[in-house]
């Protein structure tokens, strides 16, 4: 048996992860559950899996909060408020900890994670690309990460454990998002940017998709985690989002991964690796392969993406900036303050602002994504006033 700890439990993966923990109720018992702020939603899950411990990051009430995760788990010691899932992950033991948290507060419990010696189950891209430096320095003293994003999970696959040195291309698929055949995606409203046509994602992830955003995230994770140059990594479009990853050898052979777009797959591997465990989602039907189709990311199309792969390729702190004013930009764009196409001109105009310095901790990276926050609202100030 393996003991898990989801964080982020009440969101998309963290449902999809207990989805998958249900089903292997005979390999994995849920030690800890932590959420954001959804009360109601974290008690429901408590009174399911029974953990040892819970904790809710943010609540209106923090004494009624406490007191009625204690009611839904009477024996589960209880954490409420900034930082309670970095402080489970500290105060329990785990095996595994999948970690589905949300935006750069997913770091903390990234690096309490490791520093415990467990399997941290990545799906939170900001650890990476914020704190990539920091996580390398924390997995060199211990721990292990598996990565959960089914790009990141199929190269996985693919390397099998393989050497960098024998790498010659790493590339990533695109589905396109909801925008791929938009004629005017700068106008786009969050209704047509939010109907994605294979993936069902929070809300921010599912605008990084539309404007390609979060693959340049993702090719900065893939740098991080596979320990490549930046002229070996690469993505494509390929709408039918069956491929996952596509990895060539220096011999001139390639391997694919290919699987149906379904989370519980990526979720499973990375709690079970290196094994495979019993059949989680149908698998693809060779028949299905007919007509796929791969295409080059028309150049000027996808700023956002562009502003990603030149803020990677600097490095330090840029990274973390980069994500500071993504998550503030997205959150003001779906709050109907700013059009979408001002989420790349805002990357690119503080990003220019930023000086950037090598990362040296933690608290540094809190300071640069603090103020970053703050220029990205200062700057936008009048249309969102």
């Amino acid at each position: 048996m393996r003991r898990v700890h989801v964080l982020g439990s009440t969101g998309s993966i963290g449902r999809q992860a207990l989805d998958v923990a249900e089903r292997r109720r005979d390999r994995l018992v849920v030690a800890g559950l932590a959420a954001g702020s959804d009360l109601d939603g974290l008690c429901a899950q408590a009174r399911t899996f029974r953990p040892r411990g819970l904790a809710l990051e943010r609540a209106a009430d923090p004494g009624a909060a406490r007191r009625r995760l204690s009611e839904a788990a009477p024996d589960a010691e209880v954490w409420v408020g900034g930082g309670a899932a970095a402080t489970l992950v500290r105060a329990l033991d785990a095996d595994v900890v999948v970690n589905g948290i949300v935006g750069a507060a997913g770091l903390a419990a990234s690096l309490a994670t490791l520093e415990r010696g467990a399997r941290l189950a990545l799906a939170n891209k900001e650890t990476l690309v914020i704190g990539g430096p920091l996580v390398r320095a924390a997995l060199a003293r211990g721990g292990e990460l598996i990565p959960v994003d089914s790009e990141h999970s199929a190269a996985l696959q693919c390397l099998a454990g393989r050497p960098a040195h024998e790498v010659a291309r790493l590339v990533v698929t695109a589905s396109g998002g909801a925008l791929r055949n938009h004629p005017d995606w700068r106008s786009a409203r969050p209704d047509e940017v939010l109907a994605h046509p294979v993936w069902a994602m929070g809300a921010r992830i599912t605008v990084d998709s539309a404007t390609l955003f979060n693959k340049g995230l993702e090719l900065i994770e893939a740098v991080a985690l596979f320990d490549l140059p930046w002229e070996r990594v690469g993505a494509v479009l390929h709408p039918q989002a069956i491929v996952h990853a596509l990895v060539t050898f220096t011999d001139g052979s390639t391997l694919v991964q290919v699987a149906p777009p379904d989370m519980r797959l990526p979720i499973q591997l990375a709690l079970s690796w290196p094994e495979h465990w019993d059949e989680v989602v149908t698998p693809i039907d060779p028949r299905a392969l007919a007509g796929l189709t791969f295409d080059e990311l028309p150049a000027g199309r996808h700023p956002a993406f562009e502003v990603a792969v030149a803020a990677g390729r600097r490095g330090g702190t840029a990274p973390c900036v980069l994500n500071a004013v993504d998550e503030t930009a997205v959150q003001a764009y779906l709050d109907g303050h700013i059009p979408l196409g001002r989420v790349p001109e805002l990357l690119s105009e503080v990003l220019e602002e930023h000086t950037v310095e090598p990362v040296a901790s933690f608290e540094q990276l809190v300071e640069v994504d603090r103020w970053a926050r703050a220029r990205t609202r200062e700057i936008g100030l009048a249309p969102w006033s």
